[in-house]
This record gives C-alpha cells, structure tokens and sequence, in this order.
C-alpha cells in the first residue's frame, strides 16, 4: 500500500512521516530528492544554473538555497521556470523508488512526502492521501520562528502552495497538528490500526 503524504509549509508533516516510520513505514521524501537533484554534479543543478545565473552560487559553487528562493518566492514567472526544470526529475526518481520498494517489500506501507502533491496533480499516484493540518495563522507563526521570516517573506511562502483549507478539503486522511504532539501520535496510531485490519 502507498500513501501520498502533504500538508502546507511548516505544518509538520516531517513529524508525521517519522511518527509513520517508526512503526515500519519506508518513506521517499520529495524535498530530498530535491536537495540530491541540486548537488553540483547532477544535470538538474546545472540547467537550474544555466536559467538562474552565477547569483544563486555560493562561492565553492554549492547552491545558495536563501539566495534561489528570494527569487521564486517573490515572482511567480521564476517559480514556474524553476519548477519545469526540476519537478520531471524529481517525479520519475520518486516513481522509480515507489516501484522498487513496492516490488521489494510489498507487505510495508510506502509514505511519499510532497508538499506540493495537489498542486502537482499527483493525487491519483497514490492510493490514499493524508493530509497534515494545521490552521493557517498556527501555520503563520511556526513558518516565521522556525525559518527565522519576517511576517511578509512567510506570507509570500504560503501563498505560493494551495490553502491549507482546501488541502483539508481534499484529504483522505486528515491528521491536525493543531492540538499537540500527543493527539497527534494519538492519531497516526489510529491510522496504523486501521490500515492493518484492511
């Protein structure tokens, strides 16, 4: 079985795969496969820097992720640019690891964490989808303090992913973050329950 796990930013959906994971889940995290599609060597860096420019270099040519990001989070057209060069990567090597895994270990829950899976439209990859909730101005606060933002830079972040709301709306399975890491596991433990009965 596979489930697509999302949420909005900072609403704690690493807690949630972990919490899933430490009961047997294999999780395929899309933001590091982002992060592995980045390195130096891998051709998606190299298209990202030919778009972008020198600018979005650290000086041992690392990416600088502050520097990309004050780019696409504050122009929409930059955000597009960069998504249509590394989404198709990061989809086919998420799909080549749910396949493997799936093969392999069959009997084990695979989690794919992507944040951005409805604005992706790739619900249908999945047989269930979870959604991590959290309200947004609960959603707000944790961005800021956690990312160090100013009230506007983790607006802009927001913004740029659908309403949580909707997200809400939308899930198979609703876990809210909104009422403390107890309820929460409380929660997950409810839907490794379920899932073993099935």
């Amino acid at each position: 079985m596979n489930v697509g796990l999302t949420g909005g930013i900072a609403t704690g959906k690493s807690t949630v795969s972990q919490m899933l994971v430490k009961r047997g889940a294999i999780l395929i995290d899309a933001d590091v496969i982002a992060r592995e599609v980045m390195e130096p060597e891998h051709p998606v860096f190299q298209a990202v820097q030919h778009r972008f420019g020198p600018g979005i270099l650290n000086e041992d040519g690392t990416l600088n992720r502050k520097k990309l990001g004050e780019i696409v989070f504050s122009n929409e057209e930059e955000r597009r640019a960069l998504n249509g060069i590394t989404h198709p990567a990061i989809r086919a090597e998420m799909k080549r690891r749910m396949a493997d895994y799936e093969a392999q270990q069959p009997e084990r829950l695979v989690v794919v964490d992507i944040p951005l899976l409805y604005e992706s439209g790739l619900e249908q990859l999945f047989e269930q989808v979870m959604v991590v909730y959290l309200p947004r101005e609960e959603q707000l606060a944790r961005l800021m303090q956690r990312d160090g933002l100013t009230y506007e830079q983790a607006q802009s972040r927001i913004r740029a992913q659908m309403d949580i709301e909707q997200k809400k709306e939308r899930a198979d399975i609703l876990i809210d973050n909104s009422l403390g890491v107890q309820e929460t596991e409380a929660q997950i433990e409810q839907f490794w329950r379920n899932m073993r009965l099935l």
